[in-house]
């Protein structure tokens, strides 16, 4: 006889929770509540409840110096992300915290409730010096939490009074609640948008990434802010073989009917831990075509599961990489959003330093 197949939980990405890289931290323990104890009720897996902890880091200001990356700062306002996209490269940084990348990177977030403060203070450095800050380019600042939390509109608040140029990625439609920011900082020039649509098609969406928002109100969102006069683009990050590339035209066709200023793409990125999640996923919700997913992928980092050299990790290698690269040309050209030469571009030159000594603004 068979043995069933174990159920899954719902409404999370990763389908388990792998074992991360040590950095000899106190072991984690189940906090004893009875729901940690459901699957001897009644079988099902556990519901798996998001918790927030409070980190409070000394500084709040991330630099990198990575040349195929467009910006040389960033913010975090969040550690984990609870839209639980499956392909997230930020998931290994739970190692740091000895969690998982797995369903602990979904569930036991981290909030930086001292963000805005420490960012005043940053800023109010008498050698620093302005360039684009960042946000989204690790985990998203408008995950669910930020509802509460409001850290990243904090942080934004801090920005704009500063006229400290700005540029977020996210693929929640929460970004819009910040418009009364973001619209005085675009007319500015200070702020712009990216918002990754990955997919149109519900039933995929929602398997790549549980708990984002809906394609649709995704697009709702890019419309807002074009009508509202900030510069948006929309980011097809990651492209997934098999999966989501046959809906290339369909988004750049969407994005510019929405008022996108550009579209790109990245193809999808399976770094350390990533791999092996990413792998069971295939197992449990594409079956039927895992192994070709994983061919493909690996035609286009060079054999690997992962390629993670500067330049070809963001463009991928190969035939399938340089069809992928042709279609969203031509799409671009056909949808009218062909602007390859019209670069992003944000002021620096407008920035104030906050006033007073502790960097008070307000």
């Amino acid at each position: 006889m068979d043995q069933a197949r174990p159920k899954s939980r719902a409404v999370r990405g990763a389908t388990r929770n792998d074992e991360s890289r040590r950095f000899n931290l106190p072991q984690n323990e189940a906090d004893g509540d009875w729901l940690d104890d459901r699957g001897l009720i009644d079988g099902a897996p556990p519901p798996l409840r998001t918790t927030v902890t409070v980190e409070r880091p000394r500084t709040i200001i991330n630099r990198n110096k990575s040349p195929d990356i467009p910006f040389d700062r960033s913010i975090n306002p969040y550690r984990g992300c609870e839209h639980g996209c499956i392909y997230c490269f930020a998931r290994p940084s739970h190692a740091f915290h000895d969690l998982s990348p797995g369903l602990d990177f979904e569930t036991k977030l981290f909030a930086k409730p001292d963000a805005a403060e420490l960012l005043r203070a940053e800023l109010a450095k008498r050698n620093y010096v302005c360039q684009p800050m960042a946000m989204g380019t690790n985990t998203d600042p408008y995950q669910p939490i930020e509802r509460e939390w409001r850290v990243t509109r904090q942080v934004i608040e801090v920005l704009a009074a500063c006229d400290h140029p700005l540029f977020i990625t996210t693929k929640s439609d929460r970004v819009t609640r910040d418009l009364d920011l973001l619209v005085p900082m675009a007319a500015k020039g200070l702020a712009a948008v990216a918002i990754s649509v990955t997919s149109l098609v519900p039933r995929i969406a929602m398997t790549i990434e549980p708990r984002a928002p809906h394609p649709v109100r995704r697009l709702m969102a890019v419309r807002r802010l074009a009508d509202a006069g900030v510069p948006v683009y929309v980011n097809m990050a990651p492209v997934i073989p098999a999966i989501t590339d046959s809906e290339v035209e369909a988004i750049v066709e969407q994005a510019a009917g929405a008022g996108a200023r550009g579209v790109s793409f990245i193809p999808v990125r399976l770094p350390w831990e990533v791999a092996p999640l990413f792998r069971a996923w295939l197992d449990e919700h594409f079956p039927d075509r895992a192994g070709k997913v994983m061919s493909i992928i690996r035609s286009l980092r060079g054999g690997r599961d992962n390629d993670p050299d500067f330049h070809s990790r963001m463009r991928g290698q190969g035939p399938w990489a340089e069809l992928l690269r042709t279609r969203f040309l031509l799409a671009r050209r056909r949808y009218g959003i062909d602007r390859n030469g019209e670069k992003m571009r944000l002021r620096t030159d407008l920035f104030r330093p906050p006033a007073g000594p502790q960097g008070e603004l307000f």
